[in-house]
């Protein structure tokens, strides 16, 4: 009984998962933090973190934050609003917070992208703007720090 209970108990678990995982996508500009997503799914925030690390590769701060920079992506590229204004109409908090996790996702400060952007995409449909520059974990990136080598 036990071997049929586990896969039921699997699909359960990825069925929670994809719940916080869209939860995360609709609710990316509200407050949300580990703990009221695994509250949501009557999970712990430990237990939580350390499933939807092993489902998706990143942690659900990690995959909120990458949702929240892809919209402050599309948000620059219009060109009217601030840098300030477009980081707390995602959501963020801190502008330093923000900063530092747009620089690490997109390789420069959102100041830069918005400026480039608004250039580079000019005459460009929103939706295909939009997919050709989608953030994207490079975890394999080049370190910047130059070797001695």
């Amino acid at each position: 009984m036990t071997s049929r209970g586990a896969p039921a108990q699997h699909l359960r678990d990825l069925a929670r998962l994809r719940r916080v995982r869209d939860r995360i996508d609709r609710e990316y500009a509200r407050p949300l933090d580990v703990e009221a997503l695994a509250r949501g799914v009557h999970v712990s925030a430990g237990y939580l973190s350390r499933a939807f690390r092993a489902a998706y590769g990143e942690s659900p701060y990690a995959y909120l934050m990458t949702r929240r920079i892809e919209r402050a992506m599309a948000l620059l590229r219009r060109g009217d609003l601030s840098v300030t204004e477009v980081c707390f109409a995602v959501g963020c908090q801190s502008l330093g917070t923000f900063s530092t996790r747009f620089t690490e996702l997109v390789g420069m400060p959102p100041s830069t992208y918005r400026r480039l952007a608004a250039q580079a995409t000019e005459g460009i449909p929103a939706c295909v703007a939009k997919q050709v520059t989608r953030p994207v974990r490079n975890r394999e990136a080049p370190d910047a720090t130059p070797s001695l080598a």
